[in-house]
């Protein structure tokens, strides 16, 4: 069977002169997805030596690897920051060369990574010491989803608030894939971080979260409401979380002004659209739950939550 290939590639060509969505076919190209998640996987190496890696890394040979992965990391990070710059950052692209800027924004960012190590120690140790379930810190770093999207979301932060445009949130969105977790990478975050289970729960961009957060599964911590659109770039939308809370899987916190006060407790399945005070405990009331036979419908059991 032989196809209208001419005409397919004109319909393409049209919808592609109509709706745009193409790469920018005639300059420098956007950041390459594949490579930046390619740099993403390295920089977890060079966090957890040995946990994201094929083959056993020997002591003797860990300076000379991470150095060379630290260079391959360096080179390819400037060439995608250089990219992202040129088509988002520079309201003059084509008068001048981001290259420069490129180089220093890597710089900065690659200096981080041992305060970003740092960092992400305390959440291992909220994690372990948080479920019953983990038997050792190793187990936590190798098979925990929820840490390797605090991980990438600690690297994403250090480039997002850096300016550098596009990469982060390839990379959050990458992780957030893989894990189920989305967390923008404009969230700021504290020490001793741990979301049990981590699926579906969702940290917006201008969420702020204190020192020893813990949240479950499905929690969202979510702007008011959105139908402003772009006029809401910048302000503050998602809520505060301050040190020392837990939040129950499913609960959702909504709002820029909303601020959850230390030490507080939210139940499950609570929807919190006001400030709590701290040392607070926020519960649903007159739940009930009705058990009834299949057959007669007869209520076997009736009680309130």
């Amino acid at each position: 069977m032989k196809y209208p290939i001419t005409e397919l590639t004109q319909a393409l060509l049209a919808s592609y002169r109509r709706h745009g969505g193409i790469n920018h076919l005639d300059g420098v190209n956007l950041p390459s997805r594949a490579t930046v998640v390619d740099i993403t996987q390295d920089l977890l190496r060079l966090i957890f030596p040995g946990f994201f890696d094929d083959h056993v890394v020997h002591s003797s040979e860990l300076q000379a690897e991470t150095a060379l992965l630290v260079d391959s990391v360096a080179g390819r990070l400037e060439d995608e920051i250089y990219k992202s710059l040129n088509c988002f950052g520079c309201p003059d692209a084509g008068l001048r060369d981001p290259r420069p800027a490129a180089q220093s924004l890597t710089s900065e960012f690659l200096k981080q990574l041992a305060t970003v190590r740092e960092k992400l120690q305390t959440d291992v140790e909220a994690a372990f010491q948080g479920d019953p379930a983990a038997r050792t810190r190793d187990e936590v770093i190798v098979a925990y989803p929820f840490i390797e999207a605090i991980a990438v979301h600690r690297l994403a932060h250090e480039l997002h608030r850096r300016g550098v445009p596009l990469l982060p949130r390839i990379m959050s969105e990458w992780a957030h894939s893989r894990t189920g977790m989305d967390i923008h990478p404009g969230a700021r975050i504290g020490t001793h971080f741990f979301v049990d289970h981590c699926t579906g729960t969702v940290i917006g961009e201008t969420a702020e979260l204190g020192n020893h957060v813990k949240l479950y599964q499905g929690v969202g911590l979510v702007a008011r409401s959105l139908a402003a659109g772009q006029a809401l770039r910048g302000q503050k939308r998602h809520p505060t979380i301050e040190d020392r809370v837990t939040i129950y899987a499913n609960a959702t916190i909504v709002g820029g002004d909303t601020v959850i006060g230390a030490g507080s407790t939210i139940g499950a399945n609570v929807f919190v659209m006001h400030s709590i005070p701290p040392e607070s405990l926020v519960l649903m009331e007159d739940l009930r739950v009705k058990v009834m036979s299949k057959r007669s419908r007869e209520t076997l059991v009736d009680f309130q939550i």
